[in-house]
């Protein structure tokens, strides 16, 4: 049910929720009205266009909602952010607090998605005894392709085995960088954009956890050992329907960075 709901006391009859409606499924009569349920998108740009908050859908109260004046980013520090964000490689060997990721998570499953399908799946490792138990089980799997020479001679393979050989010999953990929780993004392969989907949705997560202070890698070396031990993805549950995206590494940083790096020019390429 789409519960599309009009306070009549508080709408100024702008209507504004019906022309910007993507889908067009808003009518203009005397009061906004929904002219077609099984069209919305269930975006809900008519909750959050509406000046006088006087309109309703899924059941939202818009008085929940936080209001965008007065409370949007500042240019400056957002810039600051993305040129300050660092890869971090060296993490502290304790959990960060499971409320502080379940805020991560849900505020980065706000980004957007194709046709609003909002299909993204976040595969998370909360707790570092569990990533302990997927270190042994990917190291294992890893052990078992080495040993039947599976092992391709690529880049793939020189990585994997070089990651190997470093926690056979070192207890060394390159794959995960020792990072106490792990990210993985999905979605069912019959969504419009399952790929980028669920790229935009880790790197929305990743910029929210810089500004909390949380390091975070993309982690290339757990994607190559995913595609050698496919089995992986069933030891952590990932619907066999659903196209992997990516997967990041976080935990609390044991680097502390200074400043931003000077990059560029951009590589920009003007349609004239």
């Amino acid at each position: 049910m789409i519960q599309f709901k009009v306070d009549e006391k508080r709408c100024i009859q702008c209507g504004e929720c019906a022309a910007d409606c993507p889908a067009g499924v808003i009518a203009m009569e005397e009061y906004p009205t929904m002219a077609n349920e099984e069209g919305c998108l269930r975006c809900q740009h008519c909750l959050a266009i509406c000046p006088t908050a006087a309109v309703s859908i899924l059941g939202r109260n818009p008085d929940d909602s936080t209001a965008l004046e007065g409370n949007l980013a500042d240019p400056v520090q957002l810039a600051t952010l993305v040129k300050g964000r660092r890869s971090v490689r060296r993490y502290k060997k304790r959990d960060l607090p499971a409320e502080l990721i379940d805020e991560l998570l849900e505020v980065s499953w706000h980004a957007p998605t194709g046709v609003n399908s909002q299909a993204v799946l976040f595969t998370v490792v909360r707790e570092g005894r569990v990533m302990d138990k997927l270190r042994a089980e990917m190291m294992g799997e890893l052990g078992k392709v080495m040993a039947a020479g599976q092992l391709t001679d690529d880049l793939v393979g020189q990585y994997l085995g070089m990651a190997l050989k470093a926690w056979q010999e070192e207890g060394t953990d390159i794959i995960f960088r020792s990072a106490p929780h792990l990210l993985l993004t999905s979605a069912p392969k019959s969504s419009p954009c399952p790929v980028q989907d669920t790229h935009i949705a880790l790197t929305t997560f990743q910029l929210l956890a810089h500004a909390r202070g949380v390091g975070t890698v993309w982690d290339g070396m757990f994607m190559m050992a995913l595609a050698v031990c496919p089995d992986l993805a069933k030891w952590l549950a990932i619907p066999e329907d659903h196209e992997i995206g990516y997967a990041m590494v976080f935990g609390e940083s044991e680097v502390e960075y200074h400043r931003t790096v000077q990059r560029g020019p951009a590589l920009v390429n003007v349609v004239q």
